[in-house]
C-alpha cells in the first residue's frame, strides 16, 4: 500500500494532509516548526517526522512538498535523490534554472515529479477538454483566463508565480503547443517589485490567442476560463455551483454584406459530476507512486509552464517599477 510523507504544515498543507489522510496514505508529516508538525500528526492520525528521517524512511514511496516556493528546488531534488516520487505545490520553482535542475534529478533517479496544477484535475475542466476534443465549439480561436480575488497577498513571489501557473497549465493543455508571442504587463502596488496585478497575452503559430488577467487586489472573486471557437464558446466558472460550472454557448456569427449578424442561442449548462478536485489530484499522485507513470501535470508540463513563466517575467513591464 502506498505511503506518502508531507512536508509543510501550513494553510495549504492542511488541505493536502486532510485529503491524503482521507485516502489512507498519509504516513508522516514534517515542518520546520515542530509544534506545527505535531498538531498535524495528531489531527490527521499520522506521525511527526523530520525531513531527514522522512527521506531515510524506505517505506515512504512519495513526498508532497507544500513549503514556501523558494525552498522547492532544494527539497524536491533531495527527495528525488532519496528515491521518492515527488509532488510539488505550484510553482515548481521560481526560476527556469531551478525547474530544469529538478527535471534533471528526476531523470537521473528514474522518479516522477508531479506539480500541483490543481485545475487540471477538476471534473469541469476535464469535461471541457472532452467537449472541445469532440468538436463542440469547432476550431479554437481564443482562450481567456481570469483569476481575481482579494488576497492572499504575498511578498515573496508575485501573482505571476503564485496564480498564473494554474491558468498557464490549462491554456497550454488546450493549445497543445507553446506560444510564439508573449506580452506581459503589471503593477506592484503593495510590495515594490512584487507584481500584484498582471495582464498577459499569448499568441500561437496556428492563430490561437490567449489572455490572462490576474490579481490579489480585486474586491470580487473571479475564477473563469472562457474558450471561444469557430462554432461557439464554453465557459468554466469555478465560483458557480456545480450545476452551473460549465456552460456551452453556440451563438452563430455570419457576414451579411459589410456587417456581421449574430444569432444568439440559449446557453446550455453541461452536467459535471460533483467532486473535490484536490482529492482527485491526490489520487493521481497515489497512482504515480503505485505505477511510476507520469500524471497529467508531470515534469514535462511543468517545464513548459515554467518556460512560459520565465518568458513572461522577462517580457514583464512593471508600471510601478520603471
Amino acid at each position: 500500500m502506498v505511503k506518502i510523507g508531507l512536508v509543510g504544515c501550513g494553510m495549504w498543507g492542511r488541505n493536502l494532509a486532510r485529503n491524503l489522510a482521507q485516502l489512507d496514505v498519509l504516513a508522516a508529516v514534517a515542518d520546520r516548526t515542530d509544534e506545527n508538525a505535531a498538531a498535524f500528526a495528531a489531527q490527521f492520525n499520522s506521525r511527526k517526522s523530520d525531513w531527514d528521517a522522512m527521506l531515510a524512511d524506505a517505506s515512504i514511496d512519495g513526498v508532497v512538498i507544500a513549503t514556501a516556493a523558494p525552498s522547492h528546488d532544494q527539497l524536491a531534488i533531495a527527495a528525488l535523490q532519496a528515491g521518492k516520487h515527488v509532488y510539488v505545490e505550484k510553482p515548481l520553482s521560481l526560476s527556469l534554472a531551478g525547474a530544469t535542475s529538478i527535471a534533471k534529478a528526476a531523470q537521473m533517479t528514474g522518479r516522477q515529479v508531479m506539480v500541483g496544477h490543481l485545475i487540471r484535475y477538476h471534473a469541469a475542466f476535464r469535461e471541457l477538454q472532452e467537449q472541445i476534443s469532440a468538436g463542440a465549439i469547432g476550431k479554437l480561436r481564443h482562450i481567456q483566463a481570469n483569476r481575481l480575488a482579494m488576497g492572499r497577498i504575498r511578498n515573496t513571489e508575485s501573482v505571476l508565480f503564485d496564480l498564473c501557473p494554474h491558468d498557464l497549465s490549462l491554456i497550454l493543455a488546450l493549445a497543445g503547443s507553446m506560444p510564439n508571442q508573449i506580452h506581459c504587463a503589471g503593477s506592484s502596488h503593495m510590495t515594490a517589485g512584487i507584481v500584484d496585478y498582471l495582464s498577459g497575452f499569448l499568441g500561437f503559430e496556428n492563430g490561437l490567442s490567449a489572455g490572462m488577467q490576474t490579481s490579489w487586489l480585486s474586491p470580487f472573486k473571479e475564477h473563469q476560463l472562457t474558450v471561444t471557437g469557430t462554432a461557439g464558446s464554453m465557459v468554466f466558472d469555478d465560483t458557480k455551483p456545480w450545476p452551473e460550472k460549465l456552460t456551452l454557448y453556440q451563438d452563430a456569427m455570419r457576414l451579411n454584406g459589410e456587417h456581421f449578424i449574430i444569432d444568439r442561442a440559449s446557453p446550455v449548462a453541461l452536467p459535471v459530476p460533483e467532486a473535490e478536485p484536490l482529492k482527485d489530484e491526490m489520487r493521481a499522485f497515489i497512482a504515480v507512486c503505485e505505477t511510476g507513470k507520469p500524471a497529467a501535470s508531470d515534469i514535462s508540463e511543468a517545464l513548459n509552464v515554467q518556460t512560459v513563466l520565465d518568458q513572461m517575467q522577462t517580457a514583464l513591464i512593471d508600471t510601478n517599477n520603471r
